[in-house]
C-alpha cells in the first residue's frame, strides 16, 4: 500500500493525464477536503492505472482560513503543496477527458453546474437533490460525516486503512459529530460503527485529536468580518433568489466586540456577492454548545415572513439581547439566539429552499 501523501504527489506529476476528478463542495471545510482525497485515493488503489484528481474546491490563498485541515493534513503526513486547489487547473481543459465524483454535497454549485453531465459518483450526508441518477456509486445518506461513508466504501473494497488513513477518516468523523456526542444531534450509529474500527489504528487518542481539531476550527484570532464570511460559506440559487449561508464560529457579542461595524460589512459581502439574502448560523461554546442566526434580507416583508416560518419549523428564535435589528442601505439584518441547536446548516438550508419557492412563486421576491 502507497501513502498518501506518495499518492498526491504521484498525481500532482500527473494531472493531464487525470481520469477522475474528486471534488468536495464550495465550502471546502475538512469534511469535503478529507474525503476528497481519501476516495481519490481509494479509486487509485481500485484503479491503479487511472489518475484520480482530488481538487480542493477553494483558492489556495484561502486555505489559511481552514486551520483545522492544515493540522490534519500535516497528523496524516500530507505536504501542502501536493494538494492541488480549484484555481490550479482548468476544469474545462481536464473534463475533455476526465469524469467526476461529488463527495460531500450533490449537486454542482453555479460556477460549475456545466459540468453536471461529467458527474459517474456521488457520497453525499446532505438532503438528497435527486440529481446524477445514474452516477455509481450514489450513495446520498444521512450521517454525520461523509467521511463515514468514505470508510465504509473502504472497507466494501476491502482496501486497508492504515495509520494515515484512520488519522484523516478518524479525525473528520470525530470533529463533524463533535466527537460522536448524541446529544449534539449529529452522530447515526453508522458513525459510531465507523469510528470504532478506525480511531484504534489512529496513533494519537480520539479525545486528544478531537480537541486538537475544535480548537483549530473555532480559533478565530486575527480574522477580519470577510473573512469570517468567507471561511465556511456556500451559496445557493432558488428560482430567481440567490443567497448564501455562513457558518461562523463565534457569539455575535464577539464579533460585535472585535468589529463594531460588521453588519455593514454583512451587508456589503451580500451587495458584492448578488445576494438577495444572507445568514450567518453562529456556533460557540460558553461552555456549553450555542447557536445563533443572523438574517440579512432587502426587504422588512420577507424578513417577516421567513421568522415566522422559521419559528414554525421549530429553530426556537430569539432576539439577541442587547444587539437591534439594523435598517442598512441595501436590507435590514436581525440577530437570533437558536435556541434549537441541533438545527445546523445541513438542516436550515432545506427549510429555507422550500420557504424560498413559495416565496418567490409568490411574487414577493426581493429583487
Amino acid at each position: 500500500m502507497i501513502s498518501i501523501q506518495t499518492y498526491l504527489s504521484s498525481v500532482k506529476q500527473r494531472i493531464a493525464d487525470t481520469r477522475l476528478v474528486v471534488l468536495g463542495n464550495d465550502a471546502a471545510d475538512l469534511d469535503s477536503m478529507a474525503s476528497a482525497v481519501a476516495y481519490g485515493y481509494l479509486r487509485t488503489q481500485q484503479n491503479p492505472e487511472w489518475t484520480v484528481l482530488p481538487v480542493m474546491a477553494i483558492p489556495r490563498a484561502d486555505f489559511f482560513l481552514r486551520p483545522e485541515v492544515g493540522y490534519l493534513f500535516n497528523e496524516a503526513g500530507i505536504c501542502l503543496d501536493d494538494i492541488v486547489f480549484s484555481d490550479e487547473v482548468d476544469f474545462d481543459e481536464l473534463f475533455l477527458h476526465a469524469d467526476l465524483v461529488l463527495v460531500d454535497h450533490n449537486k454542482l454549485g453555479t460556477e460549475l453546474c456545466k459540468y453536471s453531465y461529467k458527474v459517474t459518483g456521488v457520497l453525499d450526508h446532505h438532503t438528497d437533490e435527486g440529481l446524477y441518477a445514474s452516477a455509481v456509486p450514489r450513495i446520498v445518506r444521512t450521517v454525520g460525516s461523509t467521511a463515514t461513508l468514505v470508510a465504509m466504501e473502504f472497507n466494501k473494497l476491502g482496501v486497508n486503512i492504515g495509520k494515515d488513513m484512520a488519522t484523516l477518516l478518524g479525525g473528520t468523523i470525530l470533529l463533524d459529530t463533535v466527537n460522536l456526542k448524541t446529544a449534539a444531534g449529529r452522530v447515526t450509529d453508522a458513525d459510531q460503527e465507523v469510528a470504532a474500527k478506525i480511531l484504534p489504528l489512529c496513533p494519537i487518542p480520539g479525545q486528544e485529536l478531537f480537541e486538537k481539531l475544535q480548537y483549530e476550527k473555532f480559533d478565530v484570532k486575527g480574522l477580519s468580518t470577510n473573512d469570517l464570511l468567507r471561511k465556511d460559506y456556500k451559496e445557493y440559487h432558488c428560482g430567481r433568489l440567490q443567497y448564501g449561508i455562513a457558518s461562523v464560529h463565534l457569539s455575535i457579542r464577539q464579533w460585535k466586540e472585535m468589529d463594531i461595524d460588521f453588519a455593514v460589512v454583512f451587508s456589503e459581502f451580500a451587495a458584492n456577492r448578488k445576494l438577495d439574502l444572507l445568514f450567518a448560523m453562529n456556533s460557540y461554546n460558553s461552555p456549553d454548545f450555542h447557536r445563533e442566526l443572523i438574517v440579512f434580507w432587502q426587504t422588512e416583508d420577507g424578513q417577516r415572513k421567513l421568522l415566522k416560518y422559521l419559528q414554525g419549523h421549530s429553530l426556537a428564535l430569539r432576539p439577541v439581547d442587547g444587539v437591534d435589528q439594523k435598517q442598512l442601505h441595501n436590507g435590514i439584518i436581525t440577530f437570533y439566539s437558536q435556541e434549537n441547536s441541533v438545527i445546523s446548516r445541513k438542516r436550515l438550508q432545506p427549510l429555507l429552499e422550500n420557504f424560498l419557492t413559495v416565496y418567490g412563486e409568490s411574487g414577493s421576491g426581493a429583487s
